[in-house]
């Protein structure tokens, strides 16, 4: 019963992940789409001055933190093992320090 358990919080998790993944993909799908048409718009009716660096510099610093949101924390090292990593090494500080 407990192996059953754990089993689907394990896929349940697996499962969150997957929707994250998801909509990073997707927030990068609509980044790449919006930023070509907002050159042309730009470029079309104001030449002189090209307004489109803000949308889309503000476009890519979100699509970064979805990005960090989803697989950031683990790319630098501080995810739920570096969690784990550093727990262990206080309480075998704390154990050797009695």
């Amino acid at each position: 019963m407990k192996d059953h358990y754990l089993q689907e919080q394990k896929y349940l998790l697996a499962k969150k992940k997957v929707e994250k993944i998801k909509g990073l993909y997707a927030h990068l799908l609509v980044t790449i789409l919006i930023i070509p048409v907002l050159v042309v718009i730009n470029l079309k009716f104001v030449p002189d001055y090209h307004w489109f660096y803000y949308p889309a510099i503000g476009m890519l610093l979100g699509l970064f933190f979805h990005w960090f949101g989803v697989y950031g924390i683990e790319k630098i090292g501080l995810g739920k093992d570096w969690e784990k990593r550093k727990i262990k090494e206080f309480l075998e500080k704390n154990h050797h320090g009695e």
